[in-house]
C-alpha cells in the first residue's frame, strides 16, 4: 500500500477539525500547542498510517495542508 506524507502549515491552520473528521486512518489530531492566532493545530499524531489519499487537504478550508505520495 502506497505511504504518504503529511506537511501542515501551522501559522494557517484555523483548528476546524475537518481534516481529523475525514482522515480514513486517524493521522491527525487537534494538537496541544497554539500557534500565533491563537488556534490549537493540527498535528500528524500518527503519520506512519498514512496512506497519501490527500483527503485532509481537499477538505482543508485555508489550504493549510499538503500531501506527498512516497513511492
Amino acid at each position: 500500500m502506497a505511504k504518504g506524507k503529511v506537511e501542515i502549515r501551522i501559522e494557517s491552520c484555523k483548528s476546524c477539525g475537518y481534516c481529523v473528521k475525514f482522515c480514513p486512518k486517524g493521522v491527525l489530531a487537534i494538537g496541544e500547542n497554539v500557534n500565533q492566532k491563537g488556534y490549537q493545530y493540527v498535528v500528524a499524531e500518527n503519520p506512519d498510517d498514512c496512506i497519501g489519499c490527500a483527503q485532509c487537504g481537499q477538505v482543508c478550508p485555508d489550504a493549510a495542508i499538503e500531501v506527498y505520495r512516497e513511492a
